[in-house]
């Protein structure tokens, strides 16, 4: 592959227009929805397939070893240093973009559906325009300054969309933690960024690309990759600033498909993705995304196993399969991260807005052991939710295969790309293995407590409106045949070749051919065991489970509790903080700020009550006021 800076420029002033889609209809469906509420999330929906299609149109303009660009104006000139607002599309934006906007279109067409009764919803849908022009100026700045600002939008819709029910205070509190754990990776992130303007004077990634390789030490490279992966860690949920994500799901269900699968998550790994050049001059750096990313993917997938909210469930299953991305991109396969990016957006968008169909049709019931039986009275939705399920549970030929078979071998071989991973890839790749029987398990299990068996609820569920069903139908077909698609007939790796490091483009034999087939199938087993052991367990032997959690009441309990995370940063950081912020309020602030500033007055206010009363306007007063003075001041001369 060529690298970025070989890359053939090409001016194009039109990329400007795909996020102006969104952000126009974020307007437009406001103001006519305050008029007619049913057109805003009509308006919303066509303003992102606007979008959409403008992305198709740059995707097959777009030729080999090419980026288009957009150089609107000069946004900064400060000295020799300045920065354009510039958008680039290459191979690795479009990838994103096609996702971002075509994930976005299915999931504002199904909350046309979902939100029909909702008296707000010309906000929602213009909140949710709003985080897909955020998400587009992230994967299509040119810079990293673009990238912050649309990195800060992502964060400040996430917080009005999980907030958007905000008479509820969970809710509230749910998006203020959201927005409050993002800025402290935000922090790192701004401090990254000003290292690399104090050390190469420039924010764009081409001329990074060209600069950083040859004049950047391992010490440096390992610091700003660091705080870069500290950033990522807030945007995509990974150890330690994971906790946000599970909350996020006090927003309406499409909220979290949006964010779980085609936006705001996925920025950390993009990140990685595009400054590709950084990450490979720091193999320490990558050591640590990869140690992080394997405990993520673990601990996630072990709190999933014993949630009983159908959304938590997908939450932790989302901050799971992050980690395995992060794992192939600690790994140096970044190309690999991205497939799995995309691959997870087809089925963890069709689970999340089946989730959301059960929801609906259940009277907003979320706790699975008040459903069962509903495949009988919801087919499309129970069809698509399993076939997603087979999807992440990583079986073949459904999407998730394809993907976690390239990570499982990336970790594998990880040593002979990054000598400092080479006592650690295939422990790694151990740990990933337990952690995707753990996903086919936990998943499976939702589909078995919701669709199975009898029906235990107080509702009459029914199947969703056709808004709701045509996207789960869609999202579906992409999680059942995506993955041979970007296998076979697109070949992701040899796309992607085209903007990052890919490898040897490897042509192997067909996928029709049988011992292709045995081998696929045969690399499956973790998802045909995980599956297999759910199905059983709670379909033939339903007790197990419950023995299971009795016999290991203590550790059932630790996952049931998310490890204490909450409890332990509230313990050590929350209530601290909050004890501080109380005393500087009524000890610094009220009592010393205040209190000087209204003693000051309340001295003037009693000192002038004592002055107005010798001014009583009658001379004999005055007189005798002059008079002690007079002896007053004969006193005072005696005295010295």
């Amino acid at each position: 592959m060529e690298s970025m800076g070989s890359h053939r420029e090409i001016v194009d002033a039109s990329l400007a227009i795909i996020p102006l889609c969104p952000l126009v209809g974020a307007m437009v469906a406001y103001i006519v929805g305050q008029k007619q509420k049913d057109l805003a999330g009509w308006i919303a929906t066509a303003a992102s397939t606007l979008a959409f299609l403008f992305v198709v149109k740059n995707f097959f303009a777009l030729g080999t070893n090419q980026v288009l660009l957009d150089k609107s104006f000069v946004w900064l000139s400060v000295g020799n240093f300045s920065i354009d607002f510039a958008f680039q599309f290459d191979h690795l934006t479009a990838v994103m973009c096609l996702v971002v906007t075509g994930i976005g279109s299915l999931i504002h067409l199904y909350s046309v559906g979902y939100m029909a009764h909702d008296e707000s919803r010309p906000r929602f849908f213009a909140y949710l325009n709003l985080f897909l022009f955020s998400m587009l100026l992230l994967v299509l700045g040119a810079n990293l300054l673009v990238l912050f600002v649309g990195w800060e939008g992502v964060g400040l819709c996430s917080y009005l969309l999980i907030g958007f029910w905000h008479k509820n205070i969970a809710f509230a509190g749910a998006g203020r933690k959201a927005f409050v754990v993002n800025r402290i990776g935000d922090a790192a992130f701004l401090l990254a960024m000003f290292l690399i303007i104090m050390n190469y004077g420039s924010l764009d990634f081409m001329a990074l690309s060209r600069v950083m390789p040859g004049e950047t030490s391992e010490g440096l490279a390992t610091l700003i990759s660091v705080l870069l992966f500290i950033g990522a860690t807030g945007k995509s949920a990974q150890i330690p600033l994971f906790v946000w994500l599970p909350d996020a799901m006090a927003g309406p269900t499409p909220v979290s498909a949006l964010i779980h699968a085609a936006t705001m998550v996925t920025a950390g790994v993009y990140l990685m993705a595009r400054l590709n050049f950084l990450f490979e001059m720091a193999p320490l750096a990558m050591l640590v995304v990869c140690m992080v990313a394997g405990l993520t993917a673990l601990v996630a997938a072990t709190i999933a196993l014993v949630q009983n909210d159908i959304k938590k469930v997908l939450a932790y299953s989302t901050v799971s399969q992050l980690g395995f991305m992060f794992l192939a991109a600690g790994a140096g396969a970044y190309w690999v991260a991205i497939f799995h990016l995309v691959t997870h957006a087809f089925f963890k968008a069709c689970l999340f807005l089946g989730s959301g169909s059960v929801i609906h049709a259940c009277h907003h019931e979320q706790d699975m052991r008040h459903m069962g039986g509903l495949q009988r009275v919801m087919p499309f939705t129970a069809a698509t939710y399993w076939i997603s399920t087979l999807a992440i549970a990583g079986i073949f030929p459904f999407a998730g295969y394809f993907s976690k078979h390239h990570i499982l071998s990336a970790l594998e071989h990880a040593g002979a790309h990054n000598p400092q991973l080479f006592p650690w890839g295939v422990p790694l790749s151990y740990i990933a293995t337990f952690a995707a029987i753990l996903t086919a398990f936990y998943v499976t299990r939702s589909a078995a407590m919701t669709f199975l068996g009898s029906y235990r609820g107080h509702a009459h569920p029914h199947e969703s409106p056709w808004q709701m069903v045509v996207p789960l139908v869609v999202l579906a077909g992409l999680a059942l045949v995506g993955g041979v698609f970007l296998e076979g007939a697109l070949s992701l790796q040899h796309y992607l070749g085209h903007a990052i490091p890919v490898g040897d483009v490897h042509h192997g034999e067909s996928m029709a051919s049988f011992s292709f087939l045995l081998n696929a199938l045969l690399h499956s087993w973790p998802g045909f065991l995980g599956v297999g052991l759910a199905l059983f367990l709670y379909t033939q032997a339903k007790e197990i489970p419950g023995k299971i959690a009795r016999a290991f009441g203590p550790f059932t309990q630790v996952l049931a509790n998310k490890y204490y995370v909450d409890e332990l940063y509230g313990a050590i950081i929350v209530r601290p903080l909050e004890g501080m912020a109380r005393f500087l309020w009524k000890g610094a602030d009220q009592a010393v700020i205040d209190g000087s500033v209204n003693g000051t007055a309340a001295v003037v206010e009693i000192s002038g009550e004592l002055i107005r009363t010798t001014s009583t306007g009658q001379l004999r007063h005055y007189g005798f006021f002059m008079f002690v003075g007079t002896l007053f001041i004969i006193f005072f001369y005696m005295a010295l």
